[in-house]
């Protein structure tokens, strides 16, 4: 038992060292979205929605980033595990250069279809012209987006955590300094409201996705960018990201009739609903990212290193770590719900909307505490389809079939809305942790990495 003890105590020193960095990161990532609800929340629970249902359809570049992004941290811990520095290298490379071409067509489409997105989803007019505008704005910067997010990941891969940290808390700062200054007007700057909270995220998104560009360019970091010469690489790539890009489409495209469900039930629901998931992401995010990628680090690093009961060991490990400190933080949420939520808004019935959707959260935590490091150690071995099974059938079989059944159908209002969306993240974990104990993802890393050094030699 001691030497047990003592096996887990050191996998959880590690992984602590890896996510420090990383839960620093999403803290800063989720303190920007923060200042801009609140910020958004001085404007108008209508302008709250507007940015809402905009970051509905923003959240594309961010899957699209997420989901390359699991496919160069899965090649490139791998291939840091076995010490093939070129292939590592030309996954990387490949992982930016695909990033960008993607995100080129969202430009056109923001300037084309903004405020028709938005109208889809039955807004108020004067909602779509806020959500449309902002919008607009964001997909501008879609490539450089999906850039920085492939960046950071394909830098976590290779065990440095801190080199992203470093660049996302100066954009993430820079963002909050733009939203706060261009969206109230402080000193000499224009007040551009919803506007200029738009702005202030497409300029930190260049700067993100330049400031990574340079890190690869200097001597600062391990990995150097090199021409792409290996279609093993690329076919490896598009095989592990799609999964991962749709299984978090599934869950974008289900917040759609999802937000279309709640604004039957008024705006101030919607925006209650908002400003909920903000107060969740604020106070969890950190840890449960942070978990996820440390396990796809450390897992992967283990099976490229040869040791595939070691990557089972530290998967469980991890996921441990995860459920102590996530069922915590969702003790102090459901606490703490009304006064948090007070912060984001004046607006009595909002507040109340949004305590409860952050209660809901809170009760959810053990289901993420389980489902996150489960589903980041198998996407570290290259599984990136079973977390996209659990978060499919789960996110439209309880969460929006469920929720509408329960608050529709059978006329059970919000209290079934409550409850699907319990249902589904505890089904979004039963699902990972099965995936983790019974698959076969070990023997699916070790056949990718055997493809690639076959190719390379």
């Amino acid at each position: 038992m001691d030497g047990l003890r003592q096996r887990v105590l050191a996998l959880w020193r590690r992984t602590i060292a890896l996510s420090w960095p990383i839960a620093v990161q999403q803290t800063f990532n989720t303190l920007m979205r923060t200042v801009d609800v609140i910020v958004t929340g001085l404007f108008s629970p209508a302008a709250v929605a507007a940015v809402g249902l905009a970051d509905l359809y923003a959240q594309v570049p961010l899957r699209a980033g997420l989901g390359l992004g699991s496919g160069a941290i899965a090649l490139s811990s791998q291939d840091t595990g076995r010490g093939d520095v070129d292939t590592r290298d030309q996954a990387i490379t490949q992982a930016l250069l695909i990033g960008f071409l993607v995100g080129l067509p969202l430009v056109a489409v923001g300037l084309v279809a903004a405020r028709p997105l938005i109208a889809l989803l039955g807004a108020k007019p004067a909602v779509v012209e806020m959500g449309g505008t902002y919008l607009a704005i964001v997909f501008a910067a879609a490539p450089m987006r999906i850039v920085g997010l492939v960046g950071a990941r394909s830098l976590q891969g290779t065990g440095d955590t801190r080199t992203p940290m470093l660049v996302n808390v100066g954009v993430n700062a820079l963002n909050i300094a733009g939203t706060v200054g261009l969206g109230l007007g402080i000193g000499a700057l224009p007040e551009l409201g919803v506007v200029g909270v738009g702005v202030a995220t497409a300029v930190s998104r260049t700067f993100e996705a330049a400031a990574f560009g340079l890190a690869f360019l200097s001597a600062q970091t391990d990995p150097i960018l090199r021409r792409p010469a290996d279609r093993t690489i690329t076919r490896q790539l598009v095989a592990v990201s799609l999964p991962n890009f749709a299984e978090g489409m599934s869950t974008s495209v289900a917040n759609f009739p999802f937000n279309a469900l709640l604004l039957t039930f008024g705006t101030d629901v919607n925006a209650g609903y908002h400003i909920g998931r903000r107060i969740y992401q604020q106070l969890a995010g950190p840890l449960y990212r942070s978990y996820n990628v440390a396990a796809s680090i450390v897992v992967g690093q283990s099976l490229g290193e040869g040791d595939a009961e070691g990557a089972r060991f530290a998967g469980r490990a991890i996921a441990a770590l995860s459920v102590l400190t996530l069922g915590a933080a969702g003790g102090v949420l459901v606490v703490g719900a009304d006064p948090l939520a007070g912060v984001f808004t004046s607006d009595a019935a909002t507040r109340q909307y949004a305590a409860t959707f952050a209660r809901v959260f809170g009760v959810s935590m053990l289901s993420f505490g389980v489902f996150f490091p489960f589903a980041g150690s198998l996407r570290g071995a290259g599984d990136t389809r079973t977390p996209f099974y659990a978060n499919f059938s789960g996110t439209f079989g309880f969460m929006l079939g469920f929720s509408y059944v329960a608050g529709v159908t059978l006329g059970f209002g919000l209290a079934g809305v409550y409850a699907g969306m319990i249902l589904c993240y505890a089904w979004w974990a039963l699902v990972a942790a099965a995936g983790f104990r019974w698959g076969d993802w070990a023997d699916t890393a070790a056949s990718m990495m055997a493809e690639r050094a076959d190719a390379g030699a």
